[in-house]
């Protein structure tokens, strides 16, 4: 007897390692990784919203 799955709920905790600061907490002072941040951060934001696109454009052809 095949056993059907309708909903699978994924709880993740993701916590930083000891002695480390996660990034939303770290001061507002300006660092020479800052740049790095925000080049990685318009990257995520690029991709995101290219996928969403492709998402939008998938659901207007069907």
């Amino acid at each position: 007897m095949p056993i059907e799955i309708k909903e699978l709920h994924i709880h993740v905790v993701v916590d930083a390692s000891p002695g480390q600061t996660p990034i939303a907490k770290q001061g507002g002072g300006k660092n020479a990784h800052d740049g790095d941040r925000d080049d990685d951060k318009e990257a995520i934001i690029a991709e995101c919203v290219e996928q969403v696109l492709q998402i939008l454009q998938n659901k207007q052809e069907r």
